[in-house]
This record gives structure tokens, sequence and C-alpha cells, in this order.
């Protein structure tokens, strides 16, 4: 058991035996603080709630953002307006009475300063903290006792570029030495198939942790030597993009930085050319090669006037020599304006050249452009927009030599410039749900078969967007971030989350409390169809656990259960796992 399991185990056990010490007014709930007004937060707060025997109060900032949703509306909860979360802020909030704080504002600096407030108040409280700098996270970590670390934009955004590949959602992780993986059964070998996870025929409507296992298309595998399905996707793409002509490649290059209308004059200059050319050399019976000679010395030195010359021959000697007058300004105009073209857009980070097989990527915001390092890693072409020339994600496009379009997702003119025609799928990810349907339903309306990607927070507008305008995917960070920030505040060993649609399963370890419900029961009794399966079981005093193992076998005190659960699942197992609460005035047992 982890040392994390330990602290949680030892406070039930200290709130059984000394109420007095950690409630207040006779509440015998656990009280859980929640600093942060964002849609994660606000998802966060639901969590905690649906998890049960929990009291929750929220700090939020005094003035609420329009686009989201407000949290004050949660029945049931205690809400504190603060301009900055300090000291006096906390202990307002309660912080020495409660069981874990959660710090959720979008800005690291203000979650750091905010958990050194919160170390003075209550060293003891446990901190989950929100931070998108993963470097600074892993310092933070070290910082404080008993801190978890988490970034809702690391953990969303593989799910958002595996959509945009078409598979499904990654999510390999190690539980006891071994590798295990999400995949699609058709994908694995039988052999190697741990659990049937979901069944997702139904858009947006799985049916989770199915009774017959074997209906299950989205499975939990064995995964060591296995790349996932969008490692595969993006090899696919990098050996087509590989396969292309080189003839293809140039002539995209070339119009991309060719104006087009110097082009066209050019083409008509050069067709009079050839046209008047072909005439008089077929007057004058001449060969290939005297006719190309002929008519190159004509159109740049002019000609000498023939009166002897048939009309026709005249003529064309007049177009050619005019053709010849425009030909070279104009092969000038079209080099100056290429290699100006050119230098603009790399100077800018804009470079305009279409592309094959790429995906486009809207809003570089956190999640937006770990969206884009992703694809990249994986070797992914990507365009980048965003109307803000000063978004987050800006210098490290830059840095990956990304071209990037500075300009409104939501014109055709900004779309097409990102070569949307020719591109392998469309990601939207800034946070305004409005821009973000705005932008998709212009793309639809360009390109009816692209694959859209987009990002919603409300579940049920998402449904209904997803039906009603044909968007292939839509997905909300703070449904896939949430809970794993929960889990973590309620002390739960969770080990993966496993995203299945708009839907999260959890993959967490429990432990068998002495004289609790599971002590002595069957492994059948600790699984439910649709809320939670046991999929290992470790023995106390074993280090491995046994696999899969048989719905008869015996369950023993101090033992611990490898399942997969939604959240409804988990709080119900961890409550069949945990030792029966001591009658008031007798100290509790077990642990």
């Amino acid at each position: 058991m982890t040392a994390e399991a330990w602290r949680f185990r030892a406070r039930r056990a200290l709130a059984a035996r000394f109420p007095e010490g950690l409630r207040r007014n006779g509440d015998d709930a656990t009280h859980y603080i929640v600093c942060g007004g964002d849609p994660l937060a606000y998802r966060l707060v639901n969590e905690l709630l649906a998890a049960g025997g929990t009291r929750v109060t929220v700090i939020v900032p005094p003035r609420r953002r329009s686009d989201t949703a407000d949290i004050a509306a949660i029945r049931g909860i205690r809400v504190l307006r603060a301009e900055r979360v300090d000291g006096a802020a906390l202990r307002s909030a309660g912080l020495d009475t409660a069981e874990a704080l959660a710090l959720m504002h979008p800005d690291d600096v203000a979650n750091l300063h905010a958990a050194l407030c919160a170390q003075e108040v209550n060293p003891r409280v446990r901190l989950v903290i929100r931070m998108y700098n993963t470097r600074l996270a892993e310092g933070v970590r070290r910082l404080f006792a008993d801190c978890a670390v988490l970034s809702d934009a690391a953990m969303a955004a593989p799910t958002f570029a595996a959509a945009a590949l078409g598979e499904v959602a990654p999510a390999r992780f190690r539980v006891s030495g071994r590798t295990l993986m999400v995949a699609r059964r058709s994908d694995v070998p039988p052999g190697d198939v741990l659990c049937g996870l979901a069944v997702t025929g139904e858009l947006n409507r799985p049916e989770e942790l199915p009774a017959d296992q074997e209906r299950a298309d989205l499975v939990l595998a064995e995964g060591a030597d296995r790349p996932s399905g969008a490692v595969i996707a993006a090899r696919r793409l990098v050996r087509q993009r590989l396969r292309r002509r080189p003839l293809v490649v140039l002539l995209n290059g070339l119009r991309a930085v060719f104006n087009r209308k110097l082009g066209l004059a050019l083409l008509i200059a050069l067709g009079i050319v050839v046209v008047a050319g072909a005439v008089l050399s077929r007057s004058a019976h001449l060969g290939a090669w005297d006719s190309i000679y002929v008519t190159l010395l004509t159109a740049i030195g002019g000609a000498d006037a023939d009166q002897n010359g048939s009309l026709v021959d005249q003529v064309a000697q007049v177009g050619l020599t005019v053709g010849g007058l425009a030909l070279i300004p104009l092969i000038t105009a079209v080099v100056v304006d290429a290699v100006v073209n050119a230098r603009l857009a790399v100077a800018a980070g804009q470079l305009r050249i279409p592309r094959q097989d790429h995906v486009v990527v809207v809003g570089l915001g956190n999640v937006g452009t770990r969206v884009v390092r992703h694809l990249h890693e994986l070797g992914v072409e990507v365009v980048a927009i965003d109307k803000d020339p000063g978004a987050r994600g800006v210098p490290t496009v830059r840095q990956l030599r990304i071209p990037l379009i500075t300009a409104d997702a939501a014109r055709e003119e900004t779309l097409r410039l990102a070569s949307v025609r020719s591109c392998q799928a469309l990601v939207i990810m800034s946070t305004d749900d409005l821009s973000n349907l705005q932008a998709a339903l212009t793309t639809r309306s360009m390109r009816p078969d692209l694959r859209i990607v987009i990002r919603l927070f409300d579940g049920d507008f998402a449904d209904r967007v997803q039906r009603a305008f044909q968007i292939d995917i839509s997905r909300s960070v703070s449904y896939l971030a949430a809970p794993a920030f929960a889990a973590k505040m309620l002390g739960r060993e969770v080990l993966a989350t496993i995203p299945v649609d708009r839907h999260v399963l959890l993959v967490a370890q429990v432990p068998v409390a002495p004289g609790s419900p599971l002590d002595g029961a069957e492994v059948r009794a600790a699984s439910r169809p649709g809320d939670v399966r046991v999929i290992g079981l470790i023995r106390f005093g074993e280090p491995r656990p046994h696999w899969s193992p048989p719905t008869a076998l015996r369950i023993d005190a101090q033992d611990r259960l490898i399942v997969v659960a939604r959240r409804a699942g988990l709080s119900w197992l961890q409550h069949q796992g945990e030792a029966p609460a001591a009658p008031a005035g007798e100290p509790a047992t077990g642990g």
C-alpha cells in the first residue's frame, strides 16, 4: 500500500476516534476546499459531491467569466469570493478542518503561492495542485509532504490527438510490473486481452463494463511491445508523405509563394509568345530548334518589320513582340514577389505552403499547445491557427517551426490558407464554445467529409451539436481530467484514467480492511456489471498480483483489488473494503 493510502486510512481512523477534532457544528461529512471558478473546478465540485459524505467549500474570483458555468449555482456547497487565495481566505474557508485542498486556477504561480499559504495554515492538509509547467510541477511535488500535482492539459492532449487521427484515446500504464494499454479488440490477439471495457457502437453512448465482456470492442490488453493506435496512424501518415511525388510537392510549393494575379498575367504573356512563335515557325517551315531559337530572340530583342510577309505572319510578329515586351518584366515581378512573400512568411512564422494529410489545430491555449506538441512528436504535420498573436502556445509553435496563421478560424479564407481542403482533420481547442462551433460549421460547409474534433464544455450541448451538425467527435477537457483530480482529493489509489468517448473509467487499487464486507467474500462480490470489474488480486505479502482471478476466489483481509471502475462503482467498492465504523466512544479498529 502506498504512503498516500496509509495517510488517508490513518486520517479516517482519527476522524472516527476524535470527531470533535476534525469536524465542527456536528457535521460528520468530510470537508474539501476547491479554489477556482473555471469549467474544471466546476466539474471537480460535482465529482466530490457525487462521492457522497462530503462537504465542499469553493473559493471563487469576485468576477465570473460570462462563457463559463456559474459554480455558485451548484446546490449544497459553500461559496466564498476572494480576489486572491491567501492565508486569510483559506482560514475563512475552514482549512483547519479540511481533508484536502484543490488549487485549480490556470495560473501556476498563483497556485504555488496559495499552496505555500495553505501549509502555514494547516501543514497536514492534502494538496491537489493544477499546473501546466511540468518541470515546475516536479519541484512542487517534492516541496510538500502530501501533495499531488496534475496537469489537465497533459491528460487531455493525447485524447484529442488520437481523435484527430481516428484512433481510440491512448492509455498506457504499468501495474505491478505489467504494461497495459487500451486498444480495439480487433487490433490485439485474443490471448492478450485482460478485460472488456466498453461497447462503443452508439455514438457518445458507450456501454461501459458490460456483463458479457466478449461484446466489448474496446479492451484492456497487454501492451509491452505494441505501439498505440495513434502511433500506428501517425506512422501511416508519415509514409504517405514520403511517397508523394516530388513534382507534386514542387508544384504545391510554387503555388504557395507565387501571387495568383501575377502568375495569371505571366501565363497569358507566355501563351501569346508561344502561339505567335508557333505561327511564324510554321509559316517559315522551321525545325524544332530553329523555331525555339527564332521565337526567343524575337520575343526578347524585338523583330524587323517584314512588309512583304503575309497578314498572318505580320500579326504573329506583332503579337510575339508585344508578348516579349510584357514577358520580361512579368518574370521579374513574379520572382521578386515570391522572394518577398517567402521571406515575410518565414519572419512572421506563417509558412503558407499547401499541405496534405496534415492536422489543423485551432487555439493555442494550454491544451491546444499540448495537442500541437503531441502531434509533432508523433511525426504528424501540423498547421496552427490562433487569432491572438500573444497566445500562450505561439512561442512553442515558432520553436518547433510549425506553420502559424494569426487570424480568425471562423473565416473561410483563414481555413483555406491552412489548406483545410487537403488536411487529415481539424482540431478546435479554444475555450469559447460559440467560437469553436462557428469554426466547425464553416469548415463543414467547405468540406463535408472532414473529421472534426471540437472542444465543448457542456456535455448535453456537445451531444446535440454532434448529432445536429454531423460533428464527428466532441470532447471536454474538464470531463477527461476532473475524475483524476477528484480521486486524488478523496485519497483513492488511482493508477490510470481511461477516456471512453465523453466518459472516464478509473483503474485503481482498493485495500480490503479486516472486518469489512469484502473480508472473506468471493471476487464476484467485488464486481458489478456496468460499474466495477476486478482485473487483479494482490495477496497480502505477495509481490505479484493474480491477474483475471476466478470469480469464486476468496478475498482475505489486507489483500488489494485491482479494478477498472466508473466513479460511482469505485466509491461503492471502497466503502465495501472499509472496516465498519466504530460505535461512539469506542476506538476504531483496522488498518
